[in-house]
C-alpha cells in the first residue's frame, strides 16, 4: 500500500480530490460506453416482440 502520513494534511486532501476526480471521470465514460453497446442491444430485444 502506497503511504502517504508522511505528507502534508493539504497533499493528503488533495490526492484524495483527485483520485474522486479521476474515478468519476471513468465511471462517467464507463456508463457511456455501457449506454452506447447496449442501448441498441435492448432496442432489437424489445422490437423483436
Amino acid at each position: 500500500m502506497i503511504e502517504s502520513a508522511a505528507l502534508s494534511p493539504l497533499v493528503q486532501a488533495t490526492i484524495l480530490v483527485g483520485v474522486i476526480l479521476v474515478q468519476a471521470v471513468a465511471l462517467y465514460v464507463g456508463y457511456g460506453a455501457l449506454e452506447r453497446v447496449a442501448t441498441p442491444l435492448i432496442d432489437t430485444i424489445t422490437d423483436a416482440r
